[in-house]
Order: C-alpha cells, then sequence, then structure tokens
C-alpha cells in the first residue's frame, strides 16, 4: 500500500492550520491549490446539478489535488447536508476512477471526541497526547489567522497608503506556516498586529459599520463570495464578522449551550434551532441591528435550507426595524461584476442613509 499523501478541503488560508496539524503528526502533505474559475468548473461538471455551491468547489478542489499526487482526503462532515458530503464525494471519485481513500470526521462532536477519532483513523500508531498536542498547534495558527484578519476587516478600509496592510498580511501568512511552536505563533500574532497599528488611517465623518453573516464556506472562502468583505473595505467600510474558525471550535466545545445562547440572544426573533449556522445568522444580524450598525451583509449557496429560513426572519426583522440587509445568494454562476454593483449600491444607500455624500 502506498504510504498516505494526505490533502484536504482548501478554505480561506486556514490551509496552514490544517497542513501543520497533517505535519505534526509525520504525514506527507499535499496542500490543495488555491480556488480558481477551474477548480469551479471541475466541480460543477462532476457533480448533482442543485447540490450546493461549497460540494462543487470542494469536489473540484479534492480533483486538483489529486492530480497534485494526494491519495487520502481528509473531512469533516455534519450539520446540513455537509454531513453527506463525503459519501456522495467519494462516490463520485470512484466512479471517475480515482483510487483515493476518505477519511471523514464528524464536526458535532465534542473536540476530544474529533482528536480521538482522528488519532483513530489516520495515526492509530500515535498517542492520543501527541495528535491533541497537533491539534493544539493548529489551532493556534487558526487564532492567529483570526486575530490579524479581524484587525485587517476593520481597519483596510482606512489605510492611508495603498496595500501597507494587505504586505503586511502577506508577510505573516508567509512567516505562519513556518512557526514550529506555540510561543513563536503568539510572538508572530503580536508583532504583526503592532505593526498593522502603526499604519496611519483616516477615518471619514460618517462612518459605515457592517455586519456580515451567512453559511460557514462563503464566509470563510473569499474566492468563493467574490471577495465581499474587501469589496466592503474599499468602500470604507468597517467590516465585522463573528463567525471564524476560532468560534466554531469554540462552540463545538459549548455544544448545545452555544444554540441555546444564540436563540436567548435572538431578541424573540428565533425559538428553535434552524440547523448549521442559520440560528446564527438570524441571531448576530440581531446583534449588529442593536448595536447600531449600518448595515448586514448576508451570504448563502443557492438552495441552502438553513440559510432560506433564516432569510425569511431576516426578511421580517429588516421590514420591521426598517434595518438594511443585503442579501447574496451563490451558484456556479454567479459572477464577480454583479456582487460588486450590488455592493456598491448598497453602500451608496447606507452613505444616504447615514447623511454623508456617495462617492462618484
Amino acid at each position: 500500500m502506498e504510504p498516505p499523501r494526505v490533502t484536504f478541503p482548501h478554505m480561506g488560508d486556514y490551509w496552514i492550520g490544517f497542513k501543520a496539524l497533517a505535519e505534526e503528526l509525520d504525514c506527507e502533505v499535499v496542500v490543495p491549490p488555491k480556488m480558481t474559475a477551474r477548480t469551479l468548473e471541475i466541480g460543477t461538471r462532476h457533480s448533482p446539478e442543485f447540490v450546493c455551491v461549497p460540494f462543487k468547489y470542494n469536489l473540484g478542489n479534492f480533483i486538483e489535488a489529486i492530480e497534485m499526487g494526494a491519495n487520502t482526503i481528509v473531512q469533516a462532515v455534519g450539520g446540513c447536508r455537509f454531513g453527506y458530503y463525503g459519501e456522495v464525494q467519494a462516490a463520485i471519485l470512484n466512479d471517475l476512477g480515482y483510487d483515493v481513500r476518505f477519511v471523514r470526521f464528524d464536526a458535532g462532536r465534542s473536540v476530544l471526541g474529533v482528536i480521538r477519532d482522528f488519532r483513530d483513523k489516520m495515526c492509530p500508531q500515535l498517542s492520543l497526547r501527541r495528535v491533541k498536542d497537533a491539534f493544539v498547534l493548529a489551532r493556534r495558527k487558526g487564532a492567529a489567522i483570526d486575530a490579524v484578519q479581524d484587525f485587517l476587516r476593520k481597519n483596510l478600509g482606512f489605510q492611508v497608503g495603498d496595500g501597507d496592510m494587505e504586505n503586511i498580511e502577506v508577510r505573516f501568512l508567509s512567516r505562519l506556516e513556518a512557526a514550529a511552536t506555540l510561543r513563536d505563533i503568539d510572538a508572530l500574532r503580536d508583532e504583526t498586529l503592532a505593526e498593522m497599528n502603526a499604519v496611519p488611517l483616516v477615518r471619514p465623518d460618517h462612518q459605515l459599520r457592517v455586519g456580515v453573516v451567512g453559511e460557514i464556506y462563503l464566509l470563510m472562502e473569499p474566492f468563493s463570495n467574490c471577495d465581499v468583505e474587501r469589496q466592503l473595505s474599499l468602500r470604507g467600510v468597517e467590516v465585522h464578522r463573528h463567525l471564524t474558525m476560532t468560534a466554531m471550535i469554540q462552540h463545538s466545545i459549548e455544544g448545545y449551550r452555544h444554540v441555546d445562547d444564540l436563540i436567548a440572544r435572538s431578541g424573540g426573533w428565533v425559538r428553535h434551532h434552524i440547523g448549521a449556522h442559520g440560528t446564527e445568522s438570524v441571531s448576530m444580524t440581531h446583534e449588529f441591528m442593536e448595536d447600531g450598525f449600518d448595515g448586514v451583509v448576508h451570504l448563502k449557496p443557492f438552495g441552502c435550507m438553513p440559510e432560506v429560513n433564516a432569510m425569511a426572519i431576516m426578511q421580517k426583522m429588516s421590514r420591521e426595524r426598517t434595518f438594511p440587509i443585503l442579501f447574496l445568494s451563490y451558484d456556479s454562476q454567479t459572477a464577480e461584476a454583479g456582487v460588486r454593483t450590488r455592493i456598491e449600491a448598497f453602500c451608496d444607500m447606507l452613505e444616504m442613509r447615514k447623511g454623508g455624500v456617495v462617492r462618484v
């Protein structure tokens, strides 16, 4: 049997943490390529027609990684139809003639359960302590990415020099990949945040604040959402997003307590769990509204049932509270130009509501 050459779904910059996890456990890693139009074209060609677009991105990405030599695919499952991704994708790859091992983990289990399941399926010869330490290192890298990119979302639109913060982020990600200890990761995070904090900013009198909510994959993979957060930043918007990899891990630790907390914080807009991240979309929209934000952008794959259900509630919130919400739905035919035009119109409308001058 060939030694395992492991790959995983590409999702934003979190591949750095996934790569560190695999390497800490002595796995040969094939880092999947970044998402491109080719990725989506391959995934769409071989996917069921009405499956959601994250499925198509993942499938296309897996095929690209297999072409690079991967023979083992690691993927979490759980939530909505995501729970069936692994089974269906494995069947498709088998029908296409690819000889690949598919290893699936239930993302809905406790963190310790996931670690134990990972050890049993991927590296049973290693101690549970070593696998746990590898997860801790990967999690710390993910948390560092979240901290730096949260600062970027909130401040990028106001930097004086074009590209200053982006260049700092590029250097940070390159150095983070090489960071080997928790101390190195924390020091790099603090150094990067200090460097970004030193970048000169100019904020307008009528500064806009917009929250971004929605389905987890679209939130975390910029290519799949046509880089919505950057489009907002380019319009001089302070962008906030609560759902990150760090938050997801914490939610897994909290279990049902997290769902109960979301319902309690929703202001009565939701009384039962919608499923996947639908409850979070409603609850976070309510919080953004109560915190005086100027609007919310909601991202969902076409046909995503939890987010469709959340969308109906959010539309009522928007009508009753005259609170602007931009709903963006994505499929394999979504064009970046169309998304950009809607973002520009949304920001212009928010500026007029706030009493500012609309940019030309």
